[in-house]
């Protein structure tokens, strides 16, 4: 006998488990470990961690700055005063304090 009128079992098989295979692939391209939304969230990651970057290197660029200031090569008295204040919390006799 021969069944030429509707397709056989493992027609509706091959046709199930290709289709189940491109849902899958779909799916980890969208969503997986390497996939779109992923690649967002590292994206946006990058971007806050330069941010921090920058904002990092102009801090290291001013202590660089302030410890310049203070080094045997260039003596800034100025800074230094200020820091001698700060530090040990001294203060002139003709000096006021404002609270």
């Amino acid at each position: 006998m021969s069944n030429t009128g509707r397709p056989g079992v493992s027609g509706l098989i091959y046709f199930a488990a290709i289709f189940c295979a491109g849902l899958y692939f779909i799916f980890s391209a969208v969503q997986g470990e390497m996939g779109l939304f992923r690649r967002a969230e590292v994206a946006a990651d990058r971007d806050q961690l330069r941010e921090q970057l920058d904002a990092l290197e102009i801090e290291v660029a001013r202590m660089e700055n302030l410890t310049h200031r203070l080094s045997d090569d260039y003596l800034d008295l100025d800074l230094l005063d200020q820091q001698a204040r700060d530090v040990l919390g001294a203060m002139r006799s003709d000096e006021m304090v404002v609270r």
